[in-house]
């Protein structure tokens, strides 16, 4: 792709959709308004550039409709029928062309979930579909509207923990929004707090090349955080052959660097062992992974990829830890950049961050950061994917 038509690529967005157990089922592709490009062209465009399913795999991907008449046969020719699930306004649901079209995309093993004013069993059944998406800024729908369809029924702009519970007693099952960075801190176990202090412990550790048989110490000391260590090494994700069963073997094999970032996720590991996955978890390690890559794209060393990887995923300790971030940063001797990045948003990782944390960066965020349209879209789905493996082995 020249560099004129990669000025031209679309910027395309995802949103990842969680169950009640905070575990990613579903991501919703959007293209940001204003746009250059209608909504269909642009995802025609940036799923022939790279295999955003496999990259997502085992998610569904959501696609919202505005306008489900450009829905023809070269966007089809892009989707995974079995994946993929058209998010359809109500307002078409008695169109009879677009009827006849979510039967063949029914057909074909395409989901539809109807949305918006009007949505409910008898439009959903002039469409084939089977669930409702709500939008929880807006007015909420009766229950009698959800209960006679199968579901899943999705909510999405989901803006605090008091509308998801609302949501969760509706009958939705599946969550999209900004709940997570809103919400109220409960207050933290003390087990679960020393945890957290321990892993703090041994990051300050690594920081000053402690031997191995110091960073064993703290790992001894805490069953729980030995328990994920060892259950990380062990996991598909790095296809050791024979089990680790010490934790000398998993620092040797992971080697300090691998070491050091799982133990920055680690915080975000719940240390209570209730079945949830921490909803800050996969969020932190997107921004991080997509740091790393973006900052790897632009010719960064391996020093400071490393140091692009920290910003991102030390950008959500504010809202874990309940504490201003100029509290946290004093504690953790960061590099500068890093500081700079987290306190600011100043500097060139600070401009990195203001984009990653966006679920919708603007065209000029991109310009600002000297990033192109195809190599966001790149970077985001590699730290999708990443994001969906670590969700899965810590």
């Amino acid at each position: 792709m020249s560099a004129s038509e990669s000025n031209l690529f679309p910027l395309v967005g995802l949103q990842a959709v969680a169950n009640a157990h905070n575990e990613w089922v579903a991501v919703t592709l959007h293209v940001p308004q204003p746009s250059t490009a209608p909504l269909m062209t642009a995802l025609t465009v940036a799923l022939a550039a790279a295999d955003a399913y496999a990259f997502l795999a085992p998610l569904d991907c959501i696609i919202p409709l505005a306008d489900p008449h450009g829905v023809d046969e070269a966007v089809l020719a892009q989707l995974a029928p079995q994946r993929t699930i058209f998010r359809l306004p109500a307002q078409f649901a008695g169109d009879k062309q677009i009827q006849k079209k979510c039967q063949q995309w029914r057909d074909a093993g395409y989901r539809i979930v109807l949305d918006g004013p009007g949505a409910g069993p008898v439009a959903a059944a002039q469409v084939e579909a089977r669930a409702l998406a709500i939008d929880a800024a807006g007015e909420l729908p009766g229950l009698h509207q959800l209960l006679p369809l199968p579901g899943p029924h999705l909510a999405y702009n989901i803006g605090d923990a008091g509308r998801l519970a609302a949501l969760q007693e509706l009958g939705a099952s599946w969550f999209a929004g900004d709940y997570a960075l809103h919400h109220a801190r409960q207050q933290s176990e003390p087990e679960d707090a020393t945890s957290r202090r321990r892993v703090l412990a041994l990051l300050g550790l690594l920081a000053r090349d402690a031997d191995a048989h110091e960073l064993e110490v703290p790992l001894k000391q805490d069953p729980s955080l030995s328990y994920h260590l060892l259950k990380l090494v062990n996991s598909a994700a790095f296809g050791f052959t024979a089990p680790i069963t010490s934790f000398s073997q998993a620092i040797t094999l992971l080697g300090r660097r691998q070491l050091q970032r799982w133990l920055q996720l680690l915080l975000y590991a719940r240390q209570q062992d209730d079945g949830k996955i921490h909803a800050l978890l996969p969020l932190a390690a997107v921004r991080a992974a997509q740091m790393e890559a973006l900052c790897q794209l632009r010719g960064g060393d391996r020093d400071a990829q490393d140091l692009a990887f920290m910003a991102g995923v030390f950008s959500l300790l504010d809202i874990l830890l309940g504490m201003p971030m100029g509290e946290i940063i004093a504690t953790l001797n960061l590099a500068p950049a890093v500081s700079a990045a987290l306190l600011e948003r100043s500097g060139e990782l600070g401009t990195l961050l203001a984009l990653v944390e966006s679920t919708a960066p603007p065209p000029e965020g991109l310009r600002r950061a000297g990033i192109d349209g195809e190599t966001y879209w790149r970077s985001l789905l590699q730290a999708y994917q990443w994001a969906i493996q670590v969700s899965r082995n810590l």
